[in-house]
């Protein structure tokens, strides 16, 4: 079961990738958001994926039990999507709003300090 879900971590890792080199900011938002996603289900691939013991200490007992899922990285990921959510949530406001002044989602297009019409500056000396 953990393959999968590692297979399915670099499917997101790469989809997330491909989409943040897109010239397009909503494109660019849906891959930091796929990104997030494909970091949290690593988080909680590298905490074991087994659910017949729960990782509770028993009475008698001084340490988890080794065949118990860890319950560090379910703590992380609980933590990181109200962060990644967060984060989604303030750029996607400045897109809007880069939007509403540019007219454009175009990153190319959004040069504001480099206008397209001016010459280019001397190459050599």
């Amino acid at each position: 079961m953990e393959a999968v879900f590692s297979i399915l971590v670099g499917l997101f890792f790469s989809a997330a990738i491909y989409l943040m080199l897109s010239r397009h900011s909503i494109r660019l938002l849906l891959g930091i958001a796929l990104f997030g996603n494909a970091v949290n289900l690593l988080l909680f691939t590298a905490g074991r994926l087994t659910r017949e013991v729960p990782p509770i200490i028993g009475s008698g007992q001084d340490t988890l039990s080794p065949a118990a899922a860890n319950p560090l990285p379910q703590a992380l990921i609980l933590t990181a999507i109200v962060i990644s959510f967060c984060f989604f949530c303030f750029l996607l406001t400045l897109v809007w709003r880069a939007f509403q002044e540019l007219k454009t989602d175009d990153t190319n297009e959004m040069r504001a300090a480099e206008p397209a019409r001016e010459p280019l500056p001397p190459l050599g000396y």
